[in-house]
């Protein structure tokens, strides 16, 4: 038989056989220590790219060096040893996101660790992303009302905007960020907290205070306890402007907290010294500072063409001794657009939220005010400036004029009045009234330890007989309605005598 004959015949008797090869990138765990993986062979990762571990256990490769990549472990490594075998995911670090978040107390790879159930997520988002284009955004110009009266009159904060708070510990940085949660009630502001590195308890306690007020109704908590290693307080504050940044794209305005970026700053050396980067200025890396610029670029107001949403970022840095000179504390001021400067002393002496306003500034200011505390606190900081100085020089002088007097008791009321017990936010209606009495010398000749008193008087005198008044200075501004402002304060003031 022929040989074209045999082929011939063969031919109609073979099948194709198809044969599907999976090849995969693997490499070798080369050492392991304090949460910091170190694999050989994996020359194509990217970096940030998700690694997997034996266990499910999740890496993230920061380090790609020739020989080798250095990987953060984000879950529990501890039964990672050298070895084992690494694989490739070819995804990059990203989070799961849905409007199931709202209301929900997440981890920093977005899973939910309040025990009410899985979520479905109808999108991932990467937690380092490119912020806004300038030519995306738009002017600030919505006021995001706090509800703290020396806040919204004197350091106006807009969405869109990054306002720092900072001070030392304890001195209630925390509380300001929960009373802007709080005064977001029956708005159209959704809010995270983002916690870094805090106790479990603390942040606990901050969930009760929420639920108590009904403010996680429309608030997602991104916790990294302090007992959850450095990658999860690394990874949190990206999730949430992850997060924040998936309800912009719906064109919702969307107000993110980061408690606190200190803590941030810390986790990140940790994790760089650990990698062998070199250390820099305090022994953190050199990119500290791009670090949480790239983070707080991405608060921004999108127009109208690109979604019209907004991110407003209310960072938080804990400062040593009142160090604003320090080095984390320097970056951030410069990254953001104003800072609330919380005072030791002030806290000491009474004066709660201890705002130092001599310090604190808000780079938008009057833009981000409704006109009707635009027109009534104009004045405001510098009569309170002018009255530090005068308090200060009164202290050594024994005979004082009439107007120095008069500026001084002045000051002091407008102190008592600003004022304010924690979780008590005031409508801006109702701050523009108590504001304009004090500025025209409504309070001038009520005693001091009476202000208090004279205050809830004229708020349940507002609630109860005059709201109409309050909602037409939300709305605007004008000779009637300041008309209208002088009768209501002229009416009480014959009631209080």
């Amino acid at each position: 038989m022929s040989i074209e004959t045999l082929i011939k015949e063969l031919s109609g008797t073979i099948q194709k056989v198809t044969v599907d090869i999976a090849v995969e990138e693997v490499g070798v765990v080369a050492g392991v220590h304090d949460g910091i993986a170190r694999v050989t062979g994996l020359r194509n990762a990217e970096s940030a790219e998700m690694l997997l571990f034996p266990g499910n256990v999740m890496g993230l490769a920061l380090n790609l060096e020739e020989d080798a990549v250095g990987v953060i472990l984000i879950d529990n490594g501890s039964q990672i040893k050298e070895g084992d075998t690494v694989k490739r995911t070819g995804k990059i670090l990203s989070v799961p996101v849905s409007n199931e978040c709202i209301g929900r107390v997440l981890d920093p790879l977005g899973s939910p660790v309040d025990g009410k159930g899985a979520l479905k997520a109808e999108s991932y988002y990467l937690l380092d992303k490119k912020a806004p284009g300038v030519m995306d955004r738009e002017p600030v110009t919505e006021p995001v009302q706090t509800g703290i009266k020396s806040i919204d009159s004197m350091i106006p904060i807009g969405r869109g905007q990054r306002e720092l708070i900072i001070g030392d510990r304890q001195t209630g940085k925390t509380t300001v960020a929960i009373d802007a949660i709080l005064n977001q009630k029956g708005k159209d502001l959704l809010c995270i907290y983002v916690a870094i590195g805090q106790k479990k308890s603390k942040v606990a306690r901050v969930i009760n205070t929420l639920e108590e007020h009904g403010a996680m109704e429309y608030t997602t908590v991104v916790l990294a306890g302090a007992s959850d290693g450095p990658a999860f307080s690394y990874l949190a504050p990206y999730t949430g402007a992850a997060l924040g940044e998936y309800f912009m794209d719906q064109g919702k305005d969307v107000l993110v907290v980061y408690d606190d970026l200190s803590k941030h700053a810390a986790a990140y050396r940790e994790i760089s010294l650990l990698l062998r980067r070199p250390p820099g200025r305090e022994a953190y890396p050199g990119d500290i500072f791009y670090l949480h610029s790239r983070l707080l670029e991405r608060s921004a107001r999108r127009n109208k063409e690109h979604g019209g949403g907004s991110l407003t970022a209310l960072p938080i840095i804990e400062t040593q001794a009142g160090d604003i000179s320090a080095y984390i504390p320097t970056n951030v001021i410069s990254i953001t657009d104003g800072q609330i400067f919380l005072e030791t002393r002030l806290f000491y002496r009474g004066v709660r939220p201890a705002i130092n306003i001599g310090n604190s500034v808000s780079r938008v200011g009057s833009s981000a005010q409704i006109p009707a505390m635009k027109k009534v606190s104009g004045r405001m900081k510098l009569d309170l400036a002018q009255f530090r100085e005068l308090e200060a020089f009164a202290q050594f002088a024994s005979d004082l004029d009439p107007s120095t007097k008069k500026a001084l008791e002045r000051g002091e009321r407008i102190v008592e009045l600003l004022k304010q017990s924690a979780y008590s936010p005031v409508p801006v209606g109702v701050q523009v009234v108590l504001i304009y009495a004090v500025n025209n010398g409504y309070l001038d000749t009520i005693p001091m330890e009476r202000i208090k008193e004279w205050e809830k008087s004229i708020t349940l005198f507002l609630e109860s007989s005059h709201a109409n008044i309050v909602g037409a200075l939300e709305k605007g501004w004008d000779e009637e309605t300041e008309d209208e402002l002088k009768r209501v304060l002229n009416e009480f003031e014959k009631i209080w005598k």
